[in-house]
């Protein structure tokens, strides 16, 4: 990487099958309106100018995303992905980072996960940047939540006020992404989002409150529940 102006690149890992969704083909191809749940989270990056390039990472064998007109935007690029989602984020880092600085910041975001509204891309944005710190969109645990053991008994009521469900987009400078993903496949470290590798390394990462509304698809009754999302998004001006 070679020293530039700060650039925003995005990630959207899409090699999963969605194997939980009981469809046909993977979940973030399915129909959402006028165009496929990976479609919406595509436009919700696009739709915000600083971000340079989306990398979609895509599985070997996949037939579907060339179907697709927002395939062919300009500012999207495919590159094959990997086993696990880890996986498939380090390597389109990897092809990021051949034409990266080392002061470039990359935002990761769920292929399923299409009611991303502008203002809350924009806040994640400009909250990390001001911070100079990774960050995360999350919403607070709102659900009394309980603790079992292995025969599904209660154990314990757990302090909810101390609890966020992260969703996407996850924002870091590219570089730390990068080397803690690199350093977590090294050490066998499980990784379950962005978040976990930055903070299995040692990093800081800041909590920027998202709407409820950002939702990722993953019951079939969900899909329903997004186009309602999408439709509120639109008439109040917040999504393309």
């Amino acid at each position: 990487m070679s020293d530039s102006t700060p650039r925003l690149w995005a990630v959207v890992p899409a090699a999963g099958k969605g194997s939980r969704f009981g469809a046909d083909c993977p979940k973030q191809y399915l129909d959402l309106g006028n165009a496929a749940v990976i479609e919406h989270s595509l436009h919700a990056l696009l739709a915000e100018p600083r971000i340079a390039t989306v990398v979609v990472a895509l599985r070997g064998d996949d037939s579907h995303f060339q179907q697709l007109a927002v395939s062919r935007n300009s500012r999207v690029r495919a590159v094959q992905g990997g086993a696990e989602r880890a996986d498939s984020v380090e390597l389109a880092l990897a092809s990021i980072a051949q034409d990266a600085g080392e002061r470039d910041w990359v935002l990761v975001h769920d292929a399923a996960r299409p009611c991303l509204s502008g203002s809350d891309l924009s806040r994640l944005i400009e909250e990390c940047l001001a911070r100079d710190c990774g960050g995360i969109l999350a919403q607070p645990m709102v659900d009394t939540v309980k603790r079992a053991n292995d025969r599904q008994q209660v154990v314990e009521t757990v302090d909810r006020t101390v609890l966020w469900r992260a969703q996407t987009p996850q924002m870091f400078p590219l570089a730390d992404l990068f080397s803690a993903l690199a350093d977590c496949r090294k050490r066998g470290v499980l990784v379950t989002d962005e978040a976990s590798a930055i903070e299995a390394t040692g990093g800081h990462v800041a909590i920027i409150q998202g709407s409820h509304r950002n939702i990722k698809i993953t019951h079939r009754e969900d899909l329903a529940l997004a186009e309602f999302f999408l439709n509120e998004l639109r008439a109040e001006g917040d999504s393309p």
